[in-house]
């Protein structure tokens, strides 16, 4: 009796459904995480960050009873300020930006520091209470306050 265990040899079909598996292990691994600096008590800021979860983010929130000196540190223009700074891929995001925004900036990768949604435009993430919507733009920015258009909603 032979003892030796034989092994067949996997079919195509198996393989390419194992390197697909495989694949699709490292994308997911790949989830960028957002660092929020937010008041504690800010319940804008607090839908906003559960606006960025629900998109498949991982968030990190920072708890800080002054954000300015974050915004500075970063480099966010005054002109752009909002109630909330966060980092995610070496891109500053400031204000109610949408998810889908976030994931435009990290994949075309512009040269900006960053994007924003100025100032609470009530409908924007994190700010749908009532029952209205105002437009709104996202804009890029750079630490010298230039300015553009990014999206609008």
């Amino acid at each position: 009796m032979n003892s030796m265990l034989r092994f067949k040899p996997l079919s195509r079909g198996v393989l390419l459904l194992f390197a697909a598996s495989s694949a699709h292990v490292a994308v997911a691994g790949e989830t960028e995480t957002v660092e929020v600096y937010k008041s504690p008590s800010c319940g804008c800021c607090t839908l906003w960050v559960d606006h960025i979860k629900k998109s498949g983010y991982n968030v990190k929130v920072y708890d800080t009873n002054n954000v300015a000196p974050f915004r500075a540190r970063f480099g966010v223009p005054d002109s752009i300020a909002s109630c909330h700074t966060a980092v995610a891929g070496g891109y500053v995001i400031e204000g109610h930006v949408p998810a889908a925004d976030i994931k435009r900036l990290l994949r075309e990768k512009p040269k900006a520091t960053g994007i924003a949604v100025p100032g609470m435009v009530q409908g924007s993430p994190g700010m749908e209470q009532g029952q209205g919507k105002d437009p709104y733009k996202t804009v890029l920015f750079t630490k010298d306050g230039r300015s553009t258009v990014f999206a609008a909603h």
